[in-house]
């Protein structure tokens, strides 16, 4: 039988309408379904070697993205990558939190076969929207007998799960991979690996929660910026407010504020989780040390708080 690829859609820019013919912003984005964004792009049957199967998972704006719609996009991926016909999946999304999203599915998939999320920064009535290429490079990478995991690709460079940030607010090309770099490129419909061959799929960490994800309620976790002046007030007033885990997002290699410090480690003699991350977009802090936290393993603070969120689940399991 005819193998396919699935189109899981959940709005975003690539979805967006503006009344204003041809505009680039002052849009409203979530507004076009799936099958009518497939149905506009030339060429997607023949890059996807197959059939084309869409389903609409939610039509936000990403920046609204929730646990609900989180849940429902990773069970439904599960359900896809089970299905042998299937050879891979790909994930219209908004800008603003794909990377989340993608770290997400990351951690609770077992995606042996491709995952690629896609997206836009024109919406697609603009004059010259760039979701139509990105979405045909999505389904080229899909389809590519050599990818795995959760990938992401967009203004025609892959990225991973684990790298990928979005870094520019208006620019086409607003994603990158920091100094790790790109995973590959999608050139003229073929995908063309960095290092000559196609990377591994990392083993999700978290791959037991899936069957819970939306039976009840996730755990509460805050992202905490230290910066000059930080007095540590907003950490004492998140911990009475009963939240499960912390984030900070750390000055230079993982320094802190030395109020912020003591309150983080008021806050953790509280039993709160607290992790911490640096807030340079660039490079790595090194290992924390005889500290009474843990650093975020190279992780940005989005990303961290999603996997705090996913390991203090696992404990309540």
């Amino acid at each position: 039988m005819q193998r396919k690829i699935v189109v899981l859609g959940t709005g975003g820019t690539i979805a967006g309408r503006s009344d204003v013919a041809g505009a680039n912003v002052g849009y409203t984005a979530g507004q076009i379904g799936v099958e009518q964004l497939l149905a506009a792009i030339p060429g997607l049957q023949r890059a996807a070697g197959g059939s084309l199967v869409a389903e609409q998972i939610a039509q936000i704006d990403s920046k609204d993205m929730d646990f609900d719609v989180w849940a429902r996009l990773a069970q439904r991926c599960a359900a896809h990558l089970a299905d042998p016909l299937v050879a891979g999946i790909v994930i219209t999304h908004g800008t603003d939190t794909l990377e989340e999203t993608a770290w997400l599915l990351a951690n609770v998939l077992d995606a042996a076969k491709p995952v690629v999320l896609t997206c836009a920064m024109r919406p697609a009535t603009a004059l010259v929207p760039d979701g139509p290429q990105n979405l045909l490079d999505a389904v080229a990478l899909a389809a590519e007998p050599t990818a795995r995991g959760v990938l992401m690709v967009a203004a025609g460079v892959v990225h991973g799960a684990r790298e990928v940030a979005k870094v520019h607010p208006l620019r086409l090309d607003a994603f990158d991979s920091g100094d790790t770099g790109p995973l590959g490129w999608v050139e003229a419909g073929q995908v063309r690996w960095a290092h000559g061959r196609a990377p591994q799929a990392a083993q999700p960490r978290h791959a037991g929660l899936l069957p819970v994800l939306g039976r009840g309620p996730w755990p509460r976790v805050e992202i905490v910026l230290s910066h000059a002046g930080s007095d540590g007030l907003l950490v004492d007033w998140l911990v009475q407010g009963g939240v499960g885990g912390i984030v900070v997002a750390a000055t230079g290699n993982g320094t802190l504020h030395q109020a912020l410090e003591a309150a983080l480690a008021r806050a953790v003699a509280a039993g709160v989780a607290v992790r911490v991350a640096s807030r340079c977009p660039q490079g790595r802090m090194l290992d924390l040390h005889a500290a009474a936290w843990q650093d975020a393993d190279g992780l940005s603070p989005v990303k961290a708080r999603v996997s705090l969120m996913l390991e203090l689940l696992s404990v309540g399991r």
